[in-house]
C-alpha cells in the first residue's frame, strides 16, 4: 500500500533578504496551523547537562488574560509571532515579483506538516503565550501575522530569543542561563552577565564544586529543585560584584579592555574559598534558606564580600590554599549564627536576616570588620 502523501501548508508570503543564509518571511497562520508546524521549545537540560531549548514555562495567568481578550467582541490582534523554521521550508516566488519591491519578493511558502510522532519544522521564538491563548480561545481559526526566519542552529534561535526579549520582563534566571550558550556579540547589559552566568553553571554542574547540584536554575526539573536550595541569582550577583568591582578578588582575572578572562585562576579561587566555607560551616551547608541563612541570598553575597577581603591576604597559587582559607574562616566562625541563635551586634535573630540591601550591608560589614579585627588589620 502506498504511503499517504505528506500534507503541506501553502501560504502567500513576502521574502525579505537580509542574510543570504537566513531568509525572512512575512505571512499569516491560524493558531491551529501554527501549532501543527511549530513547537514551543521549553528550557531543560539533557542527562549530560547540555542546555536544551530556550523558552520559559507557560505563564498561566498571562495566557488566561489574553484568552479573555480574544473571546471578547470587536478585537484587533496585530501582534506578530516570531517563528524559526528549519531549512525544510521552501519558497517559490511569483512570476510578477520582479516588477514589485526591490527588497521584498512575493511568492508561496510551503511548510510540511509532520505526521504523528515526527518533529515539527518550526519553533516559536517569541509569542508562546499568545499562541497558547489563541488555541484556547474561540479564535483558533483566526489568521495572525507571523515573522519567520530560517535557522537550523538552536544557538541562533537562542540569540534571537534573547534579543527579542531584552527589554521585556523575562525572569532573570532564564536570561542568565541562556547567555553562556550564545556566542555572537551581545548588547552590553547582557554581555557583562555572560561570564558570571557561565561560572554559576559550572559551579552547579562540576562534581568538584561545593555548589554541585545545589543551585536552582530555570532549567531545573522537579527532582533537581528538591535539592537545589540556592537561587542562581544570589550566586550570579556574588560573582558579578567580585568580577566588576576593582576591590573584588576576581577583578584582576578579567581584562575589561580586551575581554580576556583567566577562567583557570577564577575557578581556583572559587573552588578553594567556597569549599573552605562548606567545610567550616558543615551544619549550615546544603540546607534550605528557611533552615540556614548561609544558603540565603544575603548569606551567599555577604560571604562573597568576605571572600574579596580574605583573598587579599593570601596567595591564590598557594598549594594549601583551601586549608589556609579554612584557618582564616575559623577566626570568624564563632560569630556566625546561620542556623540558630542571635546576631548580637546586628540585634537580629538568625531567621530575621532578609534578602534586602540593608541586611546585606549590615551582615557584610559585620563579617569583614570582625575578620579584620581578629587579624589585627582593622579597628
Amino acid at each position: 500500500m502506498a504511503e499517504r502523501k505528506r500534507r503541506s501548508l501553502k501560504k502567500s508570503a513576502l521574502r525579505i533578504e537580509q542574510n543570504g543564509s537566513h531568509p525572512l518571511y512575512l505571512f499569516s497562520l491560524t493558531a491551529e496551523e501554527l501549532m501543527s508546524v511549530a513547537d514551543i521549545s521549553r528550557l531543560s537540560r539533557s542527562d549530560a547537562g547540555k542546555l536544551l531549548g530556550y523558552q520559559r514555562a507557560e505563564v498561566r495567568r498571562h495566557v488566561q488574560d489574553i484568552v479573555a481578550y480574544l473571546n471578547s467582541d470587536e478585537i484587533l490582534f496585530p501582534n506578530s509571532l516570531i517563528v524559526a523554521f528549519s531549512s525544510e521550508v521552501t519558497f517559490r516566488r511569483n512570476r510578477s515579483s520582479e516588477e514589485t519591491d526591490e527588497f521584498a519578493t512575493g511568492g508561496t511558502l510551503t511548510i510540511s506538516v509532520p505526521k504523528d510522532g515526527e518533529s515539527r519544522p518550526g519553533w516559536i521564538v517569541d509569542g508562546q503565550q499568545r499562541a497558547l491563548a489563541l488555541m484556547q480561545s474561540k479564535r483558533s481559526q483566526w489568521p495572525v501575522p507571523v515573522n519567520a526566519f530560517v535557522a537550523d542552529e538552536v544557538e541562533l534561535q537562542r540569540d534571537q530569543f534573547l534579543r527579542v526579549n531584552n527589554t521585556k520582563p523575562l525572569p532573570r534566571g532564564l536570561i542568565t542561563e541562556l547567555l553562556p550558550e550564545v556566542s555572537s556579540p551581545l548588547p552590553r547589559q547582557l554581555a557583562t552577565k555572560k561570564i558570571p552566568s557561565a561560572l554559576c553553571d559550572l559551579l552547579n554542574r562540576d562534581p568538584a564544586s561545593p555548589f554541585f547540584g545545589l543551585i536552582r536554575r530555570a532549567s531545573s526539573g522537579p527532582a533537581q529543585r528538591r535539592i537545589a536550595v540556592i537561587a542562581d541569582a544570589s550566586v550570579i550577583q556574588m560573582l558579578e560584584e567580585s568580577l566588576n568591582t576593582p576591590s573584588g578578588c576576581l577583578f584582576p582575572y578579567h581584562n575589561i579592555a580586551t575581554g580576556e578572562t583567566d577562567f583557570g585562576g577564577i575557578w581556583n579561587v572559587l573552588l578553594a574559598y567556597w569549599s573552605a566555607v562548606r567545610n567550616t560551616f558543615v551544619a549550615a551547608w546544603g540546607k534550605p534558606p528557611s533552615q540556614s541563612r548561609l544558603m540565603h541570598g544575603t548569606g551567599i553575597r555577604a560571604m562573597g564580600r568576605l571572600m574579596d577581603r580574605m583573598m587579599s591576604g593570601v596567595h591564590p597559587r598557594d598549594q594549601n590554599l583551601r586549608a589556609r582559607l579554612e584557618q582564616e574562616l575559623e577566626l570568624i566562625a564563632p560569630l556566625c549564627r546561620w542556623t540558630c541563635g542571635r546576631w548580637e551586634e546586628l540585634e537580629l535573630e538568625w531567621r530575621e536576616i532578609q534578602n534586602v540591601p540593608r541586611h546585606l550591608r549590615l551582615l557584610s560589614n559585620l563579617l569583614v570588620r570582625a575578620y579584620l579585627q581578629v587579624r589585627g588589620g582593622g579597628p
